[in-house]
């Protein structure tokens, strides 16, 4: 059918009762039937778009889903709401049919391919779900910002902690300035529970050059075994579209798929990637905390090809006019975490293995959660606040997807908190400059401890610019900011 456009979307939805989007408090009351729904494609449907997808078929109707992965294809494909949807291993293949057919659609891949499969969809006026971090890239985190303003979709980064009502309060305990002038902002992750580290990439020449020298005599064995299971994982796995717009390699058996990619320059963002979208959800929000200037790190060491197997990061903030600088320490890994000093002075004895400290000149905010959900001030006390609670659909992440929906039924973009334009494009821009700054901080230390400080990258944020690139002795640095897509993937 034709693309139903914004009036006969919100007949259709006023049809079903009053109430039906904004406030039906039950799944039952946006189960009336398949017409009455928005149809939605979900791309990437094993992890984290197992339940992404899910969440979406409690308020559309999924015609069509996508994996590379055929095992996770068809068991998705088994399971109910979803047997009816046709199936794909290439998003470009699910558009070019469905395209114009679809309202939402939810991209839930490794890293590197959240911006080609988010973007081709906005060119098309689908509006998104995509897993955070919203990019691999500062570059793809800016135009997809950009591309959602020009085409007017309903967008929303996977961040479930911003529907946390918790999470909102303490956005608006904070910007009440109840902490007195900031003063220093610590975040702290047990991640990476993946591998990461140097030298981890395995290949058929470097597995066989080891099999002969451990056991020359077994060697031709071992190796005709390891090619039998490589062929047996490629015919259900679709290693070219898994790889989509990332430089080729070989496919190697549980070192990238379907979990450890999250570890590799290529393919994720390491531990900074993955949970400070979570953690600074109510920092960035409440403290402004966009556009460093700088950032330097120090690391356990990497090789430009896997991260790091941990890392501490500083970044540095401008004054603004509701706050002075301030500087931002990320610290990843378990156990690395800020000087107990930083803690003892507000009591914290038993801290997290996962947390945030926002520092004032009056008293602290300390988080012992990934999403700031669970939080106390330290040396005030909270003052009368009013926010914006979440529309209560059973948990968090539904509640997040669900703010999507009726934000396309409204026709109102800004009813997600975590929209590309807003919240998801500058919070993953800031994130991911810290990156660059782990990439500028290679050597680490003997036997894996941390090593030195690495070089400052300082920071153009409004042009994505290294104002001292020609002074950096790390290559490539600027490669990170830009990725180049390979024929047959749009980038600008």
């Amino acid at each position: 059918m034709a693309r139903t456009n914004r009036r006969q979307f919100l007949q259709t939805s006023a049809v079903a009762g009053v109430g039906f989007w904004v406030a039906a408090g039950s799944r039952q009351a946006l189960s009336r039937s398949a017409n009455e729904r928005p149809n939605v494609v979900c791309i990437g449907v094993g992890g984290k778009g197992g339940s992404d997808s899910s969440n979406a078929a409690e308020f559309g109707n999924v015609i069509a889903i996508c994996d590379v992965d055929k095992n996770t294809l068809d068991n998705k494909g088994n399971s109910d709401k979803f047997k009816s949807a046709e199936k794909f291993t290439d998003f470009r293949e699910l558009f070019a049919k469905h395209g114009k057919n679809v309202e939402i659609a939810t991209i839930s891949t490794p890293d590197h391919m959240h911006a080609p499969a988010t973007l081709q969809a906005m060119r098309l006026g689908i509006s998104c779900y995509t897993q955070k971090p919203l990019t691999r890239t500062i570059y793809e985190a800016r135009l997809m910002a950009k591309t959602a303003a020009e085409t007017g979709v309903c967008t929303q980064m996977g961040n479930q902690g911003t529907a946390l009502d918790s999470s909102r309060e303490a956005i608006a305990q904070l910007q009440s300035g109840v902490l007195g002038p900031l003063k220093e902002v610590y975040a702290w992750s047990n991640r990476p529970i993946w591998a990461q580290g140097p030298d981890r990439r395995m290949t058929m020449e470097k597995f066989t050059a080891q099999a002969k020298k451990e056991n020359p005599e077994g060697a031709e064995k071992v190796i005709e075994g390891k090619k039998k299971e490589i062929e047996k994982a490629l015919e259900r796995l679709d290693w070219k579209n898994w790889l989509g717009v990332a430089p080729e390699r070989e496919f190697w058996p549980g070192l990238y798929h379907s979990f450890q990619w999250r570890g590799w320059w290529d393919f994720g963002s390491g531990a900074l990637g993955d949970m400070a979208c979570h953690q600074l959800t109510v920092p960035f929000a409440s403290c402004e905390l966009r556009d460093p200037v700088s950032v330097v790190a120090k690391t356990t060491g990497h090789d430009f090809d896997s991260f790091p197997a941990s890392s501490v990061i500083k970044f540095e903030f401008p004054e603004t006019k509701n706050r002075p600088a301030i500087p931002f320490w990320w610290y990843d890994r378990r156990g690395n975490k800020p000087p107990q000093e930083v803690f003892a002075k507000w009591g914290i004895t038993n801290v997290a293995d996962s947390g945030v400290l926002i520092v004032g000149e009056k008293g602290a905010f300390y988080s012992s959660d990934d999403y700031c959900g669970r939080y106390e001030l330290k040396g005030v006390t909270k003052v009368k606040v009013d926010y914006e609670k979440a529309v209560d659909k059973g948990n968090n992440d539904l509640n997040n997807m669900f703010e999507l929906f009726r934000a396309k039924a409204e026709g109102n973009p800004k009813i997600c908190k975590s929209n590309f334009i807003d919240r998801a494009g500058p919070l993953t821009e800031t994130i991911l400059l810290g990156n660059l700054a782990v990439w500028a901080a290679a050597k680490g230390g003997a036997n894996g401890e941390m090593g030195d400080w690495g070089e400052k990258v300082e920071w153009d944020a409004k042009k994505l610019e290294v104002t001292n690139l020609a002074s950096l002795k790390t290559p490539h640095v600027a490669d990170l900011i830009k990725p180049k897509y390979p024929e047959g993937y749009r980038l600008d």
